[in-house]
């Protein structure tokens, strides 16, 4: 310490320094890797979905080619009855990139709603991406009606009665080492004048 009456000398403080800001580098990582990244997942994610889109299995096409009628005949004595003979060309088209075995194709006719009779036929193999053409005869002789006569006799008297027919293909897909069952319904609304035998309307349509 200083004796007394001595001066005494002060040192000026230092200036104090200004705020002071602090820069945090990170590591510098070039845009071009992070879009490549993102090009990859993208373009996966697209090469996914069009395999699910082509592979995953579908019901064959199910289309009636023709549909004529041989004979139809209407019975009223001694009971209502109807004799019908139908001849179809169908279509069975494979759709998918796998090949397509069906196992029955069955065709049945009904009047107002209500069944007449069914006929079945064998079923075959399709290939990839392939068609077949099968041929089915429907012949019905002495079906009785019992529900709807009095509408039958209606539409007898008018000279053209209304029929539907419902075909339906069973098969399955042979994916891999899984097998897939398939079904395709088409469904047909004919009306089918008494007098010339033949077909004056007829609307087909696929059933899903």
């Amino acid at each position: 310490m200083a004796e007394k009456g001595e001066p005494v000398f002060y040192s000026p403080l230092p200036n104090q320094p200004d705020n002071q800001s602090h820069v945090v580098l990170y590591p510098y990582r070039p845009p071009g890797r992070r879009l490549r990244r993102v090009f990859f997942v993208s373009v996966s994610i697209f090469l996914f979905s069009a395999a699910i889109f082509f592979l995953w299995p579908s019901d064959p096409d199910l289309t009636v080619i023709r549909l004529n009628l041989k004979r139809i005949q209407v019975h009223t004595s001694p009971k209502i009855s109807i004799d019908i003979s139908l001849f179809l060309t169908l279509r069975v088209r494979n759709r998918d990139f796998f090949s397509l075995e069906y196992s029955s194709l069955d065709v049945s006719i009904g009047y107002r709603g209500r069944g007449l009779g069914t006929v079945n036929s064998t079923g075959g193999k399709l290939r990839a991406r392939a068609s077949s053409y099968v041929n089915a005869t429907i012949e019905l002789d002495g079906i009785e009606v019992i529900h709807d006569v009095i509408y039958l006799l209606h539409d007898l008297a008018k000279g053209s009665i209304p029929f539907d027919t419902d075909t339906v293909v069973r098969g399955k897909l042979g994916l891999l080492f899984f097998e897939v069952p398939l079904k395709a319904k088409v469904s047909c609304g004919i009306d089918v004048n008494t007098n010339n035998q033949t077909i004056i309307r007829q609307d087909c349509y696929p059933e899903f």
